[in-house]
């Protein structure tokens, strides 16, 4: 199996466009960039433009690429700016341990001509870890009678960070027999010391407990704690000593699980409990834990894990003998791992054309790094191909090679290639890793894809769900293989403020088209756009074609009431005179709907009444009229609520509410007094509207009134047995108005008013009604009634 396999397809992308025609060259000047651990992915770490120069905008054309030494994409170059940009998050202790500096190499290439530049990229540590101590608990046993300048070793803390971020200091709980001393290791680390006061008598306090802390240098501060209990014991005056103070030992890398790495040895002068000695590892980092285990009573070091050369190449371990009454000696283990041919040369193709048109010159079909982990002739390494192929070999930069043709092929000679790349090894035994590459020689791109129509109209009713299917477009290819895959895509529409992404997408692969979002055929009745479908060849054939979506209305708008006016105003009142007759228009409800269409025809009806059989709607213009003759027991304030529905499904509505008075006639004191205006602010250009049409319909009726009560006066004589009918003097008030419909509820109404004798300003309106609600009757049958009659109409 080639080693390349194993590596993440998205790696093998990365790596695709290494491609490079023409003369190569290599930058010697390494650049160096840097960032912080857990930096947000996509922060800008670079802009290498500074660092290549002139020709540094060309960077898209000659498909420039990073490439780290471990071929993790680390960091990604935008080709149209330049910059670095941060592909994931960077973990310092993940990728270098407890390494300073931690760097990762990696090299920018360009095609075109080939350029290869290095770079490092230092990962700055930052303050992510807090300070841990093993144990919470550290016993410290200490004899009476010890002299007051005596140190005790504690067990320092771990911390994954590195630098200042490390631990940098220790503080110790207020006490009157320690103090706290800090001493440097060889290594660079700090580990604390108690350093005794005063003598301790056992009699008086056998045992105390001290607080720990280890602070480390972040910005801000991380601390861990941990709990020192000192136990006083009888006098032991010897502590442990090791038999050397360093022990160098070298295991091979494949050792054996249980293998025995060295057995460290100490001893001491005292005797009983205070001369067994106990070993331990001195600083317990975790690494070093999980990789080997030390026999506390014999001191034999063992493998517990297997060791790679490659991820750590030495080990530096720190071993404490204690004997039983808490004296101490240390000694330092350095294991060296030595090196075995345990890694097979791994190859990694950064470009491959793996289809070439025939007869083309000189081209390079693939460009390839190959690696070994290993170290010295174990990683030196020999790359070769076949010998029956017209394909040669060629050094490119450090580790890089490309495979080229040695002269123009012919298709219809021979129409596929397979190359076989044998990377070998030097160490002992050898060990080869081979790649296989499929070469076909194609006919070239000379057909454009077609559309089945020219154009294409699509339905869609409003209110639809985001992402739905509202139709495929489709596109045929007479070219084969890559010349005949086809994509689609949306074409910029001519209306460049036309958000045509927002609205509608399609699928590159099958040409289905979906809306993203809800369509509203209020606001959007049509939408035009192109679409367009494009081979894969090179160079890439396309056409277009034209797509037409109409959008159908749904029923979602409900009923707007436009008279009576519902704006939180003062009520609108209807006076109606207790002689009206059955089917006297007292109001009008006039409303429109938003919606097209039948979801527009509106029908009315009453919902609620005070006294229900009194007043009825008609259905179809929202005309209130009495439905009998009124009658002293009727009440004279009445609440109607009537409803307004559209013809859509499901049906939506709405509902008004109308304020009835019963007057017995139509003088002054039954007027209601004008409200305070509403606030300017509430009101609309619709209610100014409104506003206006009353007042000029009330002008018109006031002197329709005048006139037509001047012209019964001259006739008064023959009238008198009637009774006498006056003129009410001073102001007469155009309260009472009919609204005009809107839409189409327009329809004309001729009404009749008659003034009842009286003087002064006691006269009053008798009554108000329809003529076109009793069209048999006449205007004498009226005079029967009353003293005078005044007709006038309006529509």
């Amino acid at each position: 199996m080639a080693l390349g396999e194993g590596i993440p397809e998205q790696i093998r992308q990365v790596l695709l466009f290494f491609v490079c025609l023409g003369g190569s060259l290599v930058c010697s000047e390494t650049w160096r960039y840097s960032v912080a651990e857990e930096t947000e992915i996509g922060s800008f770490i670079a802009n290498v433009v500074k660092d290549i120069g002139p020709g540094a905008e060309e960077l898209a054309a000659r498909n420039a690429r990073v490439i780290f030494d471990d071929y993790k994409p680390y960091l990604w170059l935008d080709r149209q700016t330049g910059n670095l940009l941060l592909h994931e998050q960077l973990d310092r202790e993940a990728l270098c341990d407890l390494t300073e500096p931690c760097i990762l190499y990696f090299q920018v290439l360009l095609e075109n001509p080939l350029q290869f530049f290095r770079a490092e990229l230092w990962v700055r540590d930052i303050n992510d870890h807090t300070p841990i101590f093993l144990e919470k608990d550290i016993l410290l046993k200490t004899p009476e009678g010890t002299a007051p300048g005596t140190s005790f070793q504690i067990e320092s803390a771990q911390d994954l960070d590195v630098g200042k971020n490390g631990v940098q200091n220790y503080t110790l709980s207020p006490n009157p027999y320690f103090h706290l001393k800090l001493q440097d290791s060889d290594e660079g680390r700090k580990y604390p010391e108690l350093v005794m006061d005063q003598s301790l008598d056992r009699e008086k306090e056998p045992e105390f407990r001290l607080t720990l802390t280890a602070l480390d240098g972040g910005s801000p501060p991380r601390s861990g704690t941990a709990m020192v209990r000192v136990l006083v014991l009888d006098i032991n005056d010897n502590a442990p000593e090791f038999e050397r103070p360093v022990y160098d030992v070298r295991m091979l890398e494949n050792s054996p699980l249980g293998s025995l790495v060295v057995t460290v040895s100490a001893r001491d002068l005292d005797t009983g409990i205070n001369g067994e000695i106990f070993y331990s590892f001195f600083y317990g980092d975790e690494e070093i834990t999980r990789t080997f285990a030390l026999d506390e009573l014999t001191g034999e070091i063992k493998i517990i894990r297997h060791l790679d050369f490659e991820k750590i190449m030495s080990y530096e371990v720190d071993v404490k003998a204690s004997d039983g009454a808490g004296l101490s000696g240390k000694c330092t283990v350095i294991i060296q791992v030595v090196d075995i041919n345990d890694n097979s040369p791994e190859l990694v193709v950064a470009s491959l054309i793996s289809s070439i048109p025939e007869n083309s010159p000189e081209t390079t079909i693939a460009l390839f790094s190959i690696q070994d982990r290993d170290s010295g002739e174990n990683g030196r390494m020999i790359c070769s191909i076949q010998e029956n192929v017209p394909f040669t070999l060629k050094t490119s930069v450090e580790n890089f090679y490309k495979v080229v043709t040695e002269e123009p092929l012919d298709r219809e000679n021979r129409e596929e290639y397979n190359v076989t790349i044998t990377v070998t090894d030097l160490g002992t035994p050898r060990l080869k890793t081979q790649h296989n590459i499929t070469v076909m020689v194609s006919d070239i791109n000379d057909n454009a894809p077609a559309f089945t129509q020219t154009s294409y109209i699509l339905f869609v009713r409003e209110n639809n769900s985001p992402a739905l299917h509202i139709g495929s477009v489709s596109a045929t290819d007479k070219d084969a293989g890559a010349n005949a895959q086809v994509t689609y895509s949306l074409l910029p529409p001519h209306d460049t403020h036309l958000p045509l992404d927002s609205l509608v997408s399609i699928n590159a692969d099958n040409g289905q088209l979906f809306a993203l979002r809800a369509l509203d055929y209020e606001a959007l009745q049509a939408l035009e756009f192109r679409v367009g479908a494009t081979d894969r060849g090179s160079p890439a054939l396309s056409s277009q074609a034209l797509v037409r979506v109409l959008v159908l209305d749904a029923n979602d708008n409900a009923p707007f009431v436009l008279y009576p006016l519902q704006n939180g105003s003062a009520p609108c009142t209807e006076l109606v005179p207790r002689a009206a007759e059955p089917g006297y228009l007292v109001s009008k409800v006039v409303a429109v709907d938003g919606d097209s269409g039948q979801n527009a025809w509106l029908s009315y009806q009453l919902l609620r009444a005070t006294e229900p059989g009194l007043f009825s709607v008609w259905a179809h213009n929202g005309e209130v009229r009495t439905a009998r003759l009124l009658s002293e027991r009727d009440a004279a304030k009445h609440r109607l609520v009537v409803l307004v529905k559209d013809n859509g499904e499901p049906p939506l509505s709405a509902s008004v509410t109308l304020h009835v008075l019963l007057v017995d006639g139509f003088s002054q004191p039954y007027l209601p007094l004008p409200e305070a205006a509403a606030d300017p602010s509430q009101a609309d250009s619709l209610t100014v509207y409104l506003v206006i049409a009353l007042a000029s319909v009330s002008s018109l009726f006031l002197f329709s009134v005048l006139a037509f009560i001047a012209v019964r006066l001259c006739r008064r004589g023959r009238a008198s047995s009637l009774g006498g009918c006056s003129v009410p003097e001073g102001h007469f008030s155009g309260h009472l108005v009919d609204v005009r419909g809107s839409g189409s509820l327009s329809h004309s109404y001729q009404y009749e008013v008659c003034l009842s004798g009286g003087s002064g300003t006691t006269s009053e309106f008798k009554f108000l009604k329809s003529v076109a609600s009793n069209p048999q009757g006449s205007v004498n049958d009226v005079e029967e009634n009353s003293n005078c009659v005044i007709g006038f109409g309006f529509s």
